[in-house]
């Protein structure tokens, strides 16, 4: 199945300043998920980002925060994003069927709403270089079962080079600069 831009939203989950520090390689997913909004971004891609119980786990990191300054960030209580109203109502409204996601933690919040994306009939697209887990084991068999309920899993760079699609255009000179 080919994933089009113009029918893709770009999602990050939960990339908060208090659960950051501990998630395993946690500077490669940031600077992965920033190369992953520019592009997205570059391709006029919408975003949507989530933050999981502000009070406690603090707001959107910000190297990730300053790229998504013009999106509004969801708070929710609840794993899965699709359990919050606030969240379905908005994807809802962009009326796209691919979701390219980044975010943390991969075996929580990021794994639960996958479930609940193909549940509504969306097709989540895992950024696997741009999630992560505290623990590499958990990130790994989220990863897998991911797979197995229907996701799509891609890196950054191959997602970006397939919604750009052609070369020789001045979005792919702006997404190549950002993989190099």
């Amino acid at each position: 199945m080919r994933i089009i831009a113009s029918d893709s939203v770009g999602l990050v989950i939960d990339i908060q300043s208090r659960l950051h520090p501990l998630i395993h390689e946690n500077e490669m997913v940031t600077k992965n998920t920033q190369i992953l909004i520019q592009g997205l971004k570059a391709l006029g891609i919408p975003m949507l980002v989530t933050e999981q119980y502000v009070h406690g786990l603090g707001s959107t990191i910000e190297p990730i925060k300053d790229h998504i300054a013009d999106v509004a960030p969801i708070e929710k209580l609840a794993f899965s994003c699709c359990d919050e109203p606030k969240f379905d109502m908005e994807l809802a409204s962009l009326g796209k069927k691919f979701v390219i996601i980044a975010g943390i933690e991969t075996h929580v919040c990021v794994l639960q709403t996958v479930v609940d994306l193909i549940e509504r009939g969306y097709t989540p697209v895992v950024v696997q270089n741009c999630v992560s887990s505290r623990f590499l084991s958990d990130k790994l068999v989220a990863l897998d079962r991911m797979r197995q309920e229907g996701a799509i899993i891609s890196t950054y760079e191959s997602i970006l080079f397939e919604l750009t699609r052609v070369s020789k255009t001045p979005v792919f000179k702006v997404i190549s600069g950002l993989v190099k």
